[in-house]
């Protein structure tokens, strides 16, 4: 095992020392932390799987620089199942790196930048079992050190990392059985049958899942991502699907979680085993309840579908104003498609209608000019009906026949294919084995309902605040149909899913020179302009945000992640874990934790 000396964090990190209130985890620089022969003890506890940590950068600085493992590194930077499997990576570089305190270890930056920890773990263990993951639980506990899990380290809020912690990397739980009829125990220890199933290790990539069903004919309800692992933070914070509309969202179809709790127990939780656990596991948030082993998941048999595409873009010429009778043709022709689109959405969603689209207006081309475009792909499962969906969308090709006497010769597209099965269309969206990740990324979002966009204005008033934004936006049409039917289902997901027929997602990014001022006007526009503009059109409804892909200093985010549900996960969270072990994030108590979890704040 590598030596920790050069690990050391600096007393800088925000806290209280230990023996004073609010009470503090244990840092390296103080006399509480583990010693080295502590740290070894835990190695040969789970069989020598225990490393020291640097951020994968550190090899391409000085003094560690290293030239054949530099390029090597290069090489791999953006993949994400590379990013999964390594202790010192995340997905995005930025919630790797603590740039107001000079700590950063970016790949782009000089040789002789001095390479710093930022939010990388200190240690990683490498379980490769249940039991691996309760000798580390109880470690930490026991130790009163900072915990961190990771799965595969897709999070836009900053849950799988935390500066000066102890990392769970559960990237070996690679373990899938199938179940023809999966059965538990009921009351009185009565065999209760649950259908067909499939189990899950904590560290299965979502195309690993659907590679397996599909070798057996089935389906499952999961994202669209190659390496979100299935049984992480992804379910346990919801999971939406672009199968959610036909059979809900991933938290309402888990059958069972195997989870290690804060005591270091192994524990099976159902709807008859631990029913509480088991509630908040279902959308409570990742890392929050306890460390997850493996999610036993309902499968369904494969169904062929339909599809239907719409593609628009207009542009304007470069150095050409908005003044421009051509160009004002232009935005007017792209925006009432727009609100034509979200107009027929409610229709379409009523119909099974599911996908996902992209509104991204005044993109500037290198050539100067500056391009606006709509594409939009919603699947209809189970069913072939393609004269049907051809007529909900009517008024959409009416607006296309139109599209040549706008001026300008704006492009527009609508038509419809059909997809022998789930699988070959997961195979069309998830080509190769993982994403391009690796760079800096922030989110902002909201839930809105079927109600405003079923309203007389809703539409117009979604589209202004989506042009308000300037920037674009990308629509998740994953609920409607068996989400909103599911409602009052004992699943701790944000109830507002059931309300909802569209998430909008903002994205923004930078680059590794971005100062930190910069950084920070990005962060502060999002928090306190863009994600204003959205949740203003439903200031009364009861709406809110998705946990998973949201602004990462959202306001008020025990309502706009949980809403009425808050008080009984945080009750929840107080009974499993009263110490604050599995602290993350904007997670179910965070509040009660500075930012870094390292100190009680109350």
């Amino acid at each position: 095992m590598k030596s920790i000396l050069s690990l050391v964090l600096l007393s800088s990190l925000a806290g209280v020392s230990l023996g004073r209130r609010p009470r503090c985890r244990c840092r390296p620089d103080e006399p509480c932390w583990p010693s080295s022969a502590d740290w070894q003890a835990l190695n040969a506890s789970i069989g020598g799987a225990l490393e020291a940590v640097r951020p994968v950068g550190y090899v391409c600085h000085d003094p560690t620089y290293n030239n054949a493992s530099c390029v090597s590194v290069a090489k791999s930077f953006t993949d994400s199942a590379w990013r999964a499997s390594q202790p010192g990576a995340v997905q995005w570089q930025n919630w790797e790196a603590l740039p107001f305190r000079g700590e950063t270890c970016y790949l782009e930056s000089p040789r002789d930048e001095p390479c710093g920890q930022g939010r990388v773990s200190l240690y990683s263990a490498r379980v490769r079992s249940a039991a691996d993951v309760q000798v580390a639980v109880r470690f930490a506990k026991e130790s009163n050190v900072r915990l961190a899990i990771k799965s595969s380290g897709h999070d836009f809020v900053g849950r799988s990392s935390a500066p000066g912690s102890l990392q769970l990397l559960m990237g070996r739980l690679k373990n899938i059985t199938f179940y023809d009829d999966y059965t538990v125990r009921g009351k009185c220890g009565k065999p209760v049958s649950l259908g067909p199933a499939v189990r899950v290790g904590s560290g299965v990539f979502l195309k690993e899942l659907y590679d397996a069903v599909g070798e057996r004919n089935l389906t499952v309800v999961a994202g669209l991502s190659h390496t979100v692992a299935a049984a992480g933070g992804y379910v346990q914070g919801g999971g939406h699907s672009p199968l959610g509309t036909w059979k809900g969202m991933a938290a309402d179809n888990v059958l069972e979680f195997e989870v290690v709790t804060a005591d270091g127990a192994l524990i099976t939780a159902n709807q008859y085993q631990y029913p509480d656990l088991f509630w908040a596991l279902r959308g409570g948030g990742g890392g929050t309840f306890g460390a997850v082993i493996s999610a036993t998941l309902r499968t369904f048999a494969d169904v062929p579908g339909t599809r239907a595409l719409l593609y628009v873009q207009t542009t304007k010429g470069p150095n050409s104003s908005d003044s421009d009778p051509v160009n004002a043709a232009l935005d007017h022709f792209f925006w009432q498609v727009a609100e034509q689109f979200h107009r027929i959405l409610p229709a379409l969603n009523d119909a099974g209608g599911a996908g996902y689209y992209d509104v991204n207006p005044d993109i500037v081309q290198v050539n100067g000019s500056r391009v606006s475009t709509l594409d939009a792909a919603l699947h209809f499962y189970d069913t072939v009906d393609v004269q049907r969906v051809m007529d909900l969308a009517a008024s959409l090709a009416q607006l296309g026949q139109r599209a040549n006497t706008t001026g300008g010769n704006p492009d527009f597209y609508f038509g419809v294919d059909t997809f022998r099965s789930t699988r070959d269309l997961i195979r069309e969206y998830l080509p190769g084995h993982s994403d391009s990740t690796g760079g800096f990324v922030v989110l902002g979002s909201r839930l809105l309902s079927r109600s405003l966009l079923a309203s007389a204005d809703g539409p117009r008033r979604t589209v202004e605040a989506i042009r308000a934004l300037r920037s674009g936006i990308k629509g998740h049409v994953v609920a409607g149909g068996q989400v909103a039917a599911t409602a009052g289902t004992s699943a701790s997901l944000n109830p507002a899913w059931r309300k909802t027929l569209t998430h909008i997602v903002i994205g923004r990014t930078w680059q590794a020179t971005t100062s930190v001022a910069e950084q920070k006007a990005i962060q502060e526009d999002i928090t306190k302009r863009q994600v204003p503009l959205l949740k203003a059109l439903e200031p009364r409804g009861g709406m809110g945000a998705y946990v998973n892909e949201a602004d990462a200093h959202e306001v008020g985010f025990q309502e706009s992640f949980w809403g009425a549900n808050y008080g009984r996960l945080y009750r929840l969270k107080q009974r499993w874990d009263p110490d604050g072990l599995f602290t993350v994030r904007l997670g179910v108590g965070s509040e009660d934790w500075d930012e870094f979890g390292f100190c009680r704040i109350r």
